[in-house]
């Protein structure tokens, strides 16, 4: 798939993430958007998946762990408009009964879910575990993953990381979405991760570092992390995005991670996200 094929596909991800987050009045539509690009990366480009024949186990399968569940919304998109339920299904997000709930849960049986997140700091545990059962497998396939830099926060994930690096889980290629934002402010004024890429590498990761809207910087960044798999290190990309990318009222501010567009709102940010794509 060509680069611009990739970004009329992203658009499209950011239209449905607010009209999900507006038409259920709730959702987190600043961090969704921020990593509209990666998630449209993964699932239409990089990762090998069965949308059309998903089973729990993955055998055989790349998998895609989302630790920071509450950016469900474009995760819900990226499924179904790679195949995984019918597009028009996303209308029926955080609605009661509805399989696409405010964070990612099992329990709805989702096809394209495998675990449920959005209880920070788990998500990177689970996908080490997935990567080592892949390995005692004999599995070839990877695990990605995606982490919110404020998600680090959470001491669970430095027990992972120490973890994966002294059992050289070296087929997962962890990203973390570095916007700088978290839902009380800015991520120096809560609570700072200093120098992350230092950190990591003195963890023993194989640390690489990009642009999380520049879809060649994407590209080049995870054809080099999956060069490096194998090589007894796991793999961490730190990925500087913009909270609420592509809508210019959402952008700079911290004040749009899990506040939903009204519907005057909605109409103004839609006016800024041209699509070639149909709406659900």
């Amino acid at each position: 798939m060509d680069k611009q094929k990739l970004q009329n596909l992203a658009t499209q991800v950011r239209r449905d993430i607010l009209r999900m987050t507006n038409g259920a009045s709730s959702g987190h539509p600043g961090g969704s958007l921020g990593c509209a690009d990666l998630l449209t990366y993964l699932f239409f480009e990089k990762m090998s998946h069965k949308p059309s024949n998903f089973s729990m186990d993955g055998i055989g399968e790349d998998l895609f762990f989302l630790s920071n569940g509450h950016i469900s919304p474009v995760l819900y998109s990226v499924m179904a408009r790679s195949g995984y339920f019918p597009v028009e299904e996303m209308a029926t997000f955080r609605q009661i009964g509805s399989r696409l709930q405010g964070h990612p849960a099992t329990l709805e049986k989702l096809p394209g879910v495998r675990i449920a997140t959005g209880s920070l700091g788990q998500g990177l545990s689970v996908a080490i575990g997935a990567a080592l059962a892949k390995k005692a497998n004999g599995d070839v396939k990877t695990i990605f993953t995606l982490q919110g830099d404020g998600e680090l926060q959470e001491g669970q994930n430095w027990e992972a990381f120490m973890f994966a690096a002294h059992h050289k889980v070296d087929n997962l290629i962890a990203t973390i979405d570095y916007n700088s934002k978290q839902i009380d402010g800015s991520l120096d004024e809560v609570m700072s991760l200093g120098n992350l890429k230092a950190k990591l590498e003195s963890f023993n990761w194989a640390v690489l570092e990009m642009d999380g809207h520049d879809f060649d910087a994407i590209h080049n960044t995870f054809t080099q992390a999956t060069g490096m798999l194998g090589n007894g290190k796991p793999i961490a990309i730190i990925m500087k995005t913009e909270m609420g990318k592509g809508v210019n009222f959402m952008e700079g501010t911290h004040k749009w991670h899990g506040v939903a567009p009204n519907d005057e709102q909605l109409h103004n940010a839609l006016a800024q996200l041209h699509s070639t794509l149909l709406d659900y």
